[in-house]
C-alpha cells in the first residue's frame, strides 16, 4: 500500500536562487517510496520539509545537536501525546547549499542527492538511526533499496556520474 503524503513544502533560501530545489511532485515521490519501502502501514502520513540556508541549518545543528556546523539534513520526529493517533511523522530540514556542494564534491546527479538525503532525513523519522555499526548498516541498506526502486544507484558504492 502507498500511503497518501500530506507534504508541507517550505522553501526558506534568501539569495540563493541558481540552487537547485526539488520540486513537490519529486519529494512526495520519493517520500512515499521510501515509506512503502520502509513497511510503513498506515494510508496517510504528514511530512514537513524545510529547505534551508547554511545560517539556519547550523543554527537548528547548534541549537539542537550542540554542532556548531552545517549539516546536509536535520529529522525532528513528531513526538504525539499519549491516546492521541495522527499521522504526523515529523519535520526534515535540508540545507539547499550542502546538498549540492556535496553532490558535486561526490560526483552525484543532484536530484539523485537530494532523494537520498531526503530520504534519510525520513527514515530518521521512522526511528531508524547509525550511530552504532548494526545500527548504520541496517540504515544504509534500506537507503540503498528504497533508492535502488527509484532508479537511482547506490550512494554508498562508487561514485556515480551526473
Amino acid at each position: 500500500m502507498i500511503p497518501d503524503i500530506e507534504l508541507d513544502l517550505q522553501v526558506a533560501l534568501n539569495d540563493e536562487h541558481d540552487l537547485f530545489v526539488p520540486s513537490e511532485d519529486m519529494v512526495s515521490d520519493w517520500l512515499a517510496g521510501a515509506l512503502t519501502k520502509a513497511g510503513y502501514d498506515k494510508a496517510n502520513a504528514t511530512i514537513s520539509v524545510r529547505i534551508v540556508s547554511e545560517e539556519e541549518i547550523t543554527e537548528l545543528n547548534n541549537k539542537y545537536r550542540h554542532i556548531n556546523k552545517s549539516t546536509n539534513v536535520l529529522s525532528f520526529p513528531y513526538e504525539s501525546l499519549p491516546d492521541v493517533d495522527v499521522n504526523l511523522l515529523g519535520d526534515v530540514v535540508a540545507c539547499a547549499s550542502v546538498i549540492e556542494a556535496e553532490a558535486v564534491q561526490q560526483s552525484k546527479s543532484i536530484e539523485q542527492h537530494w532523494a537520498h538525503i531526503i530520504i534519510h532525513g525520513l527514515l530518521h523519522l521512522l526511528g531508524y538511526d547509525h550511530i552504532e555499526e548494526q545500527q548504520a548498516e541496517q540504515m544504509e541498506s534500506l537507503e540503498i533499496d528504497i533508492l535502488s526502486n527509484l532508479g537511482i544507484p547506490n550512494p554508498y558504492g562508487e561514485l556515480n556520474t551526473p
